[in-house]
């Protein structure tokens, strides 16, 4: 089974929901949910096993679906993968460091063959089909970011909804987003861990955190190393000036400027079930 993973306008608009279906080369065909992501490689432990293949990776890639599409990644550091659709062949970004892809491959619907070299040229990829469901109506205009621009786009900056990383970028996000006139001041480190503690409902880790100073300086130090790394990706993706000093100020703003963050995910904040997915990574195992 696959993982869980601006203003509002308020005109009549139209929504159209996608369905993400990816088949693997021997014909097995699975339906990737809404905020769920599949992962294909050589290993046992991906959802989708594709052996064989010796230039692909045991976790390979990562395939999310989307409301308006789905999201496909390269997850290897050694590895290559290449997206092939509309006759141009493009090689996605390595994953650097351990951390989460921050590039790929973004298609509202279609098809798009994925794989290695080898399996693209011997005609035996990874098919990701996007098919639009019926519109619905909806009240207001939905913003998805750069992720709803183009049919198919390589982004520049991507951030997994079903990561640690993104809470800590929407968190830091928040009070800007309900802002727009971004006067209200950003939170620090151990206001960003203290909020990603009431979302997650950790009630037990929340008392302990207003009584243990050396664990509210432990997971403000991992919320301090997530922000290090959303800086280390606006840098590395090109979107600030190399040299200019990346205040929070200045970090938030390119967040939300590329809509990498938007007003419409705040809605996470209330939906139980990412919520609860958000739980298992904060806490499984935290001492």
């Amino acid at each position: 089974m696959a993982e869980r993973e601006g203003e509002v306008g308020m005109g009549l608009e139209s929504s159209v929901s996608a369905t993400t279906r990816v088949t693997g080369p021997s014909g097995r065909t699975v339906e990737v949910a809404e905020g769920m992501r599949l992962v294909f490689g050589r290993g046992a432990d991906a959802d989708l096993m594709l052996p064989g293949d010796r230039g692909l990776s045991r976790r390979a890639g990562v395939v999310t679906a989307l409301r308006d599409g789905a999201w496909v990644a390269n997850m290897s550091c050694t590895h290559a993968l290449y997206v092939e659709s509309d006759g141009h062949r493009i090689r996605l970004p390595r994953l650097k460091d351990g951390e989460e892809p921050s590039g790929g491959w973004f298609m509202r619907r279609g098809t798009a063959l994925v794989g290695s070299g080898a399996m693209l040229d011997d005609g035996q990829p990874l098919r990701v089909v996007v098919t639009a469901r019926e519109p619905e109506i909806d009240l207001r205009a939905e913003h998805s970011g750069p992720r709803a621009k183009g049919d198919s786009t390589l982004l520049p900056l991507y951030l997994d909804p079903m990561t640690k990383l993104f809470l800590v970028a929407l968190l830091w996000c928040r009070p800007w987003l309900v802002d727009p006139t971004r006067t209200t001041p950003l939170p620090r480190t151990p206001e960003i861990a203290q909020a990603a503690l009431e979302v997650t409902d950790a009630s037990y880790e929340l008392e302990r955190f207003s009584v243990d100073p050396a664990f509210r300086d432990r997971l403000s130090a991992r919320v301090g190393e997530h922000i290090k790394v959303l800086r280390r990706k606006i840098v590395g993706r090109g979107l600030a000036r190399a040299g200019s000093r990346l205040s929070d100020e200045v970090v938030v703003g390119v967040l939300l400027e590329h809509e990498i963050i938007t007003l419409t995910d705040l809605a996470r904040l209330d939906d139980p079930v990412w919520c609860s997915r958000q739980e298992d990574l904060w806490w499984s195992g935290m001492p």
